[in-house]
């Protein structure tokens, strides 16, 4: 909700935190020639390295590929291999023209095994055709903040100069990839089994993630990639003790060490504490609106120790309206902003919402008394 200028009351409270036990920070090195780890639930940024140049990121696009085959709803459907979906180069899950495969097993073979001629068939189906999906990959790009961002195909192979993103942007898109429930379990997947549709001998998929299979026991998912013009890219996940972290590399020769060392750091430095309780905002001066707001949520953050001495939070509260006064019907549900800032940089925003009190319902009399009078023709009011 946009708030005009000049009909704000803006009332700053300072909130001095408990101080946290924990190790000082310590200085994360990559050999990667892009980083960068984010907190997942606050998208606070941890580390980075030229996490905002654009490079090419070989088969991690297959993230947004996997995204929008499990967003499309599709993923009970059957589909018919084509000759064109087989013809793809580089890693394969070996498809053969005129077979039948569930989507969702194309999913699962897309970021287990990142087979590029399920990518193709994913794209194909989903989008119509592959131009049509790239149209698709760029829309959500778009709608999720990925700002220096270009899809160009399914798979992330080195056939269009125009196909490249960044370490940030690709951990925007697993941050918003790992809020679907069917993302997050396919990227977990450390092995599947794909079911024949013809008799002949099933498939089965082990993860290349090696993080997940067998390096490091807090990882939860991601993408391995490599092409010869990217080299190693890695986007990883990892969960630890309620705290949740995603880590972004490209062109890192030592990712797998690289990953582990910034999940450690992470969970070793980092703590989520409480900045905000919900329930009823109590420090509030103006007597129209004491008692009449709340928080719907509680708001954590992950800080260091050294962060710990205090946040601002700024309650931006709509002016108060003649009308409001007299009708509360008309009182909007959300009637601001609380606004939290760390070091003087605001790093969440959450909807202030205000109490309306509950309408009473009308008694037995008074029901059969409005039925009489519309009976008898005689109105309400005399």
């Amino acid at each position: 909700m946009k708030l005009r200028k000049g009909i704000i009351l803006s009332m700053v409270i300072s909130i001095l935190l408990l101080a946290i036990p924990g190790k000082s920070n310590a200085q994360i090195y990559v050999s990667a020639s892009s980083a960068v780890l984010m907190e997942q639930e606050s998208g606070r940024v941890i580390f980075e390295k030229d996490a905002y140049t654009q490079r090419r990121i070989a088969s991690i696009t297959k993230i947004m590929t996997a995204l929008l085959a499990v967003e499309s709803g599709k993923l009970n459907e059957t589909i018919t291999i084509t000759d064109s979906n087989t013809k793809v180069e580089g890693s394969s899950i070996y498809l053969k023209p005129g077979e039948k495969i569930k989507l969702e097993d194309l999913v699962y073979g897309l970021m287990l095994r990142s087979g590029n001629d399920a990518a193709v068939a994913i794209a194909e189906n989903v989008g119509g055709s592959l131009e049509g999906f790239v149209y698709l990959m760029n829309q959500k790009a778009e709608e999720i903040g990925m700002k220096n961002t270009h899809f160009a195909n399914p798979h992330g192979l080195d056939d269009h100069e125009d196909h490249y993103s960044t370490a940030y942007d690709m951990a925007l898109l697993t941050r918003y990839a790992m809020e679907n429930d069917t993302y997050k379990k396919i990227a977990g997947t450390e092995s599947y089994r794909s079911e024949s549709s013809n008799d002949e001998w099933d498939r089965v998929w082990k993860n290349k993630n090696k993080l997940l299979t067998s390096l490091y026991e807090y990882s939860t998912g991601g993408k391995t990639g490599y092409t010869t013009r990217a080299k190693r890219t890695l986007v990883s996940t990892a969960e630890k003790d309620g705290q949740s972290f995603i880590a972004v590399t490209l062109n890192d020769p030592d990712d797998w060490d690289d990953h582990i060392n910034m999940f450690e750091t992470a969970f070793k430095t980092y703590k989520k504490v409480q900045v905000l309780e919900e329930g009823n905002i109590k420090a509030v001066e103006d007597e129209f609106y004491k008692n009449k707001i709340y928080i719907t949520s509680n708001v954590e953050y992950p800080i260091t120790e050294e962060e710990t001495d205090s946040f601002e939070i700024k309650y931006e509260l709509n002016s108060v309206k003649k009308e409001w006064k007299s009708d509360e019907t008309k009182v909007p549900e959300i009637v601001g902003q609380a606004k939290i800032y760390l070091n003087d940089q605001q790093v969440e925003s959450v909807p202030i919402h205000y109490k309306h009190n509950p309408k009473q319902d009308k008694s037995f009399l008074d029901f059969f008394k409005s039925i009489f009078l519309a009976l008898t023709g005689v109105e309400s009011n005399g």
